[in-house]
């Protein structure tokens, strides 16, 4: 091994040595030094400062090995040589720091316009170091409260601001300085540094007050407070092509925009302006997603949610999903996942100013690229286009015009396509995309022509809680009100059949009721006696008997109603089965019961009035005795129930079974 070191710059060894640890710690070059030549003359320098050395573990123990290995007795140090010049550099190093750290507290608070020349070369020595042994340079700079020096020498000297800010910018990647910069006020010092012209300081100034708040939120609240958030989007505003500066000023706000009061002082500038420039400048993939999570952050705030959609961010690249056939290769190309433009997207529907606005009576571009996200084969896209959906359907006269623009069978499509073991999220979405469509009365009439019903009955089959339960509430909004499909499908087995098996699902409480409910809407539509037929055929009678006890009064009321037509359209075949189920009981649980609604013990007492039809079942309710409560519930307060346990106690006293037959 051959290090260098000019012959001409010393006579003496000693003279060779100490040259050779003063310039290694520059990265100096050497020539003409052996390895033998370097342990012997370093053992020299040691032995003269023995006392020093032995202070130092580290130090002692290089000393013993160069000793040994100077008289040929110790061959270990050869291969720790590199090690020790590395040692013997970087405590160089570190004592040419505490030197300049000196020097900067001499200088920090004196005004004297030749002192910033020695400031400057102290700072790129420190900037040297922090950039170079951040452990050891680290923990000097730290017991040196070098930071109230830092501090006054920004404020006593204007001229070294730049590089006072780029040093504390690099301070503040070490966890534990971040504090010591805290204690020493630099924030309130930094932060009208923001105001300036000067790029270089803008960029510095930034990282550092972004690097030393990074995580703290109580920090964070309080450059809120003092105005940071109005200064950041102004330098967005004027430097929009400084890209190094862009960036730091996008991760601050990314850093501060989940802030409540964040949002609220962004809401009063032009912030969204100002991204959706930058959103169309972005050409990679780390720019989008910074931009695209502030956007996602904003969109939870009302204000700015309608600032944003004003702004067309949506109509950027990268403001939207970017596939599908049509989709420029531009926006393909932005490499941004997804996931977060979709939630973008369907965060700025939330709100129905901003979603009527996007919607534009059908001519929106984002309503123009559902059908491409439908039609994709990415299951995001699906998932998003058919949320869009579902959001735009939130009133009629949207409804009716996607209807009439035929979104329906994309949606249909989509479904299909997640049939088998297909994606939940996807199908969930799509079906409520559909019950939504089906609200308006024009809207259920042309959907049931176009076969909807007949179409998402394919998933049937689904093993999925939350697919059947959208499955079930669909199909109960197509129907409603819909006396020939509620016929036909009352008369389906395939349905009928998996409807009670739903409705045995104590597990999916959800999905129990839906299947309750739907069963009950077959025959509350139809008021068929093939449906009654078709629906005691299925075994499903004792589950609207069970309905009937729900702890939802909706529910009650539903299958009440249900019941009491079923027992109107064909008593005598469905008997039996209100026998066995304990309806009589169930009724009369209700009609005691003080808790239970007005209108449910309406409902109770009709249906009441129709069991009374039958001989069996009028039995049943003298067995139990219910005639004293009807007394009761003619002192009741409500004006219908009056009049209708009267009704109910005049058939039960009669000998003739004409039961009056409450058909609601």
């Amino acid at each position: 091994m051959t290090f260098g070191l000019p012959l001409d710059f010393a006579n003496s060894e000693r003279e060779r040595v100490r040259l050779l640890i003063l310039y290694s710690s520059v990265s100096f070059k050497f020539t003409s030094c052996t390895s033998q030549d370097i342990l012997f003359l370093i053992s020299l320098v040691l032995f003269e400062n023995k006392e020093q050395t032995t202070k130092q573990p580290q130090l002692w123990r290089y000393h013993k090995l160069m000793l040994g290995s100077s008289r040929g007795r110790n061959l270990t140090f050869r291969a720790q040589l590199p090690s020790a010049i590395s040692f013997f550099r970087s405590s160089a190093a570190m004592d040419s720091l505490s030197q300049h750290l000196e020097g900067l507290k001499l200088f920090g608070n004196k005004d004297q316009v030749e002192v910033e020349e020695e400031i400057f070369k102290s700072l790129n020595m420190v900037l040297q170091a922090v950039t170079g042994d951040q452990q050891q340079s680290g923990k000097l700079l730290q017991a040196s409260g070098i930071f109230t020096t830092l501090d006054q020498i920004l404020t006593s000297h204007p001229r070294c601001a730049v590089p006072v800010t780029q040093v504390l910018a690099e301070l503040a990647k070490n966890e534990e300085l971040k504090q010591p910069c805290i204690d020493a006020g630099l924030i309130t010092t930094l932060l009208p540094l923001l105001k300036s012209s000067d790029q270089d300081l803008l960029l510095h100034a930034g990282r550092a007050i972004g690097r030393i708040c990074y995580g703290n939120k109580e920090l964070q609240e309080e450059l809120v407070k003092s105005g940071v958030i109005t200064l950041l989007v102004k330098i967005l505003s004027d430097f929009p092509e400084s890209e190094p500066l862009v960036r730091v000023d996008l991760l601050a706000l990314c850093n501060l925009a989940d802030l409540d009061t964040a949002k609220e002082a962004l809401s009063k500038t032009n912030v969204a302006e100002q991204l959706v420039r930058q959103l169309r400048r972005a050409e990679n993939q780390e720019r989008l997603e910074i931009i695209t999570e502030i956007l996602q952050q904003l969109a939870e705030n009302d204000t700015l949610k309608l600032q944003l959609v004003e702004s067309r961010c949506s109509e950027c690249p990268g403001g939207a999903p970017a596939e599908g056939p049509g989709t420029p290769q531009s926006w393909k190309a932005t490499g941004i996942p997804e996931r977060p433009i979709s939630d973008l997207v369907i965060s700025l529907l939330l709100r129905d100013e901003s979603m009527q606005k996007l919607f534009a009576n059908g001519t929106g571009l984002i309503y123009q690229k559902i059908s491409n996200w439908l039609m994709s084969q990415n299951a995001q896209l699906q998932l998003t286009g058919a949320l869009a959906v579902a959001n735009f359907a939130r009133n009629d006269s949207n409804c009716v015009k996607m209807v009439q623009l035929g979104i329906v069978h994309q949606l249909l499509d989509v479904l299909e396509k997640h049939v088998e073991e297909g994606d939940v999220t996807v199908q969930h979405a799509a079906l409520s995309a559909l019950r939504n469509l089906a609200i308006p009365v024009i809207n259920k009439v042309q959907m049931l022509e176009e076969g909807v019903a007949e179409r998402i009955q394919m998933l049937l089959r689904s093993e999925m809680p939350p697919v059947q339960f959208k499955l079930l509430g669909t199909l109960r909004m197509l129907l409603d009100g819909q006396v020939e499909a509620a016929e036909i499908l009352g008369q389906d087995p395939a349905l009928l059949n998996r409807l009670v098996q739903w409705c045995e699902a104590k597990e999916h409480a959800g999905v129990q009721g839906e299947a309750n409910r739907l069963l009950a809407s077959l025959l509350r539509h139809s008021k068929s006696q093939e449906v009654v037929r078709a629906i005691q055929e299925a075994r499903g009678m004792k589950y609207l008997v069970t309905m009937t006890t729900s702890e939802h009064a909706i529910m009650q009321n539903e299958a009440l109603i249900a019941l009491a037509i079923a027992s109107a359209v064909n008593l005598e075949i469905i008997k039996d089965a209100f026998k066995e189920s304990q309806l009589v009981s169930n009724l009369q649980k209700l009609l005691e019961d003080d808790m239970t609604s007005p209108e449910v013990k309406y409902k109770s007492l009709g249906l009441l009035c129709s069991l009374l039809g039958s001989g069996d079942l009028r039995k049943q309710v003298e067995e139990a005795k219910i005639q004293g409560t009807l007394e009761n519930l003619c002192n009741h307060s409500n004006a219908n129930v009056v009049k209708q346990a009267i009704a109910a106690l005049q058939i039960l006293k009669s000998d003739t079974q004409d039961s009056g037959l409450f058909f609601p």
